[in-house]
């Protein structure tokens, strides 16, 4: 059986290293820290982690929360957590709450029971006001919906800019009639998106027209359903901003099995930049979120709060970048 003194001996550190390493790990530096971990994989040494955790009253065990396993944005987002909690000896957990409130407060008892040491949590559907009660006593950190002036730490980008960037894009291609097909209006980023949509128009000018503003679900078949309504309309939009790439896609199909030429009669602007955005024809003009960087960013807040270290900044605000592709028309309005 492999020992922690065998680890120690490879590594040539002492076992009080080792033992740092794996107890707490941010206290050891990145070199010296990588170098135990990558001898502990080659040698496969299995510590007790039973011991360990009543030694230290942790699990080395995190919980991420998602509102779906189905969207594809979450496995980038998981990967970057991941990363870096294997870089500090810690075990990633995946919950489903289907967007079920009472899933979501269930999986919270993980942490009341001490069975996990912190939560990152995908979605708010448990709402400010309960969150924030959680983040006074408990680690936990939102990713990639951001609540102004919360104390809850969180990581995103701002979606309010974001969705007003993409719709300001359409408005600069010469399109008034733009429509938005948000995402469920109970959760802060469809609310975010609508709001930036909102204050583009506003901004321009553009009469703000409730028919031109869809509640969707995320799902290809939602911006499917909805864009063909739109389409059955006597006046139909001449440009749609959606928010997340799979709605949009929907849309597109819609639209092109009605034989609407897109971009030419129907321009179009995601939000994700999901891998079949850019294997879609005609390509898909989208926003691209940091993925894998939001994941980096939640997993280091995390760690601050498990290990009670002073966080300077309690709500990043990463960058997003408008992709521009084929489906809005902006390469023919520059070829002319």
């Amino acid at each position: 059986m492999i020992k922690m003194s065998d680890v120690a001996r490879k590594a040539n550190v002492s076992t009080a290293t080792v033992s740092r390493v794996l107890r707490n790990p941010h206290s050891v530096k990145e070199e010296t820290r990588k170098k135990v971990l990558r001898v502990i994989e080659e040698l496969n040494y299995q510590p007790n982690a039973l011991a360990r955790q009543l030694r230290t009253s942790r699990a080395h065990t995190i919980l991420v929360v998602v509102p779906t396993i189905t969207n594809t944005v979450f496995a980038q987002v998981l990967g970057g957590i991941d990363q870096l909690a294997g870089e500090y000896g810690y075990r990633v957990l995946l919950a489903n709450s289907n967007g079920h409130k009472e899933k979501s407060m269930s999986y919270l008892d993980h942490l009341k029971q001490k069975q996990v040491d912190g939560v990152i949590l995908l979605t708010s559907e448990l709402g400010e006001a309960l969150l924030a009660d959680i983040a006074k006593e408990y680690p936990i950190v939102l990713t990639s919906e951001f609540i102004p002036g919360s104390i809850i730490p969180t990581v995103s980008i701002d979606n309010v800019r974001s969705g007003q960037q993409a719709t300001e894009h359409l408005i600069q291609l010469g399109h008034q009639r733009i429509a938005h097909l948000t995402g469920p209006l109970e959760g802060l980023l469809s609310q975010g998106r609508l709001a930036g949509y909102k204050e583009a128009l506003e901004r321009h000018g553009i009469p703000y027209d409730q028919g031109l503003v869809q509640e969707g679900d995320f799902s290809f078949e939602s911006g499917s359903e909805l864009m063909k309504g739109w389409l059955e309309s006597p006046d139909p939009p001449t440009a749609l901003f959606a928010a997340n790439d799979e709605m949009a896609i929907g849309a597109m199909k819609a639209a092109i099995e009605k034989g609407i030429d897109i971009p030419n009669n129907l321009a179009v602007v995601g939000f994700d930049n999901i891998q079949f955005s850019s294997i879609f024809e005609p390509m898909l003009t989208t926003v691209a979120q940091p993925f894998h960087d939001m994941g980096v960013q939640s997993m280091k807040l995390l760690l601050k709060q498990i290990n009670q270290e002073e966080i300077e900044h309690p709500q990043i605000v990463l960058d997003s970048e408008l992709i521009i592709r084929q489906s809005c028309g902006a390469n023919k309005v520059n070829e002319k």
